[in-house]
């Protein structure tokens, strides 16, 4: 995470995690896959969610990644699962054949697919 500003230490940084209730960990210097899924999660929400819209505060922050999380987790499919969602909240739509809904979410960033009634 980079959000230091310039001036600013890392303890300082670590200081402001400790007073909101997160724990600072250090992974072992040299050792890249020591913290691979998490660095994955955060370029995919951030290429697909906070790069592309202007953010106004730590409520609309919130707001965006909680949509951004349920479709995430619900709707997006991922391909180690066989194009499956980790925890789907519906069945995949059959994309092959019938009429097709469009849905956008979050903010219309993304979009989800459903078949028509």
């Amino acid at each position: 995470m980079t959000a230091r500003g310039p001036g600013s230490s890392p303890g300082a940084f670590d200081a402001v995690l400790a007073d909101a209730g997160v724990e600072a960990v250090k992974i072992p210097p040299r050792s890249p896959r020591a913290n691979a899924y998490a660095e994955r999660f955060v370029l995919t929400a951030r290429t697909e969610v906070t790069d592309r819209m202007l953010i106004f505060g730590q409520r609309h922050l919130q707001s965006s990644l909680a949509q951004y999380m349920a479709h995430y987790n619900g709707r997006r499919p991922h391909r180690s699962r066989q194009f499956q969602p980790p925890r789907p909240d519906h069945p995949v739509a059959d994309l092959s054949h019938g009429r097709i809904k469009r849905r956008p979410v979050p903010g219309g960033l993304l979009n989800e697919y459903k078949r028509a009634a």
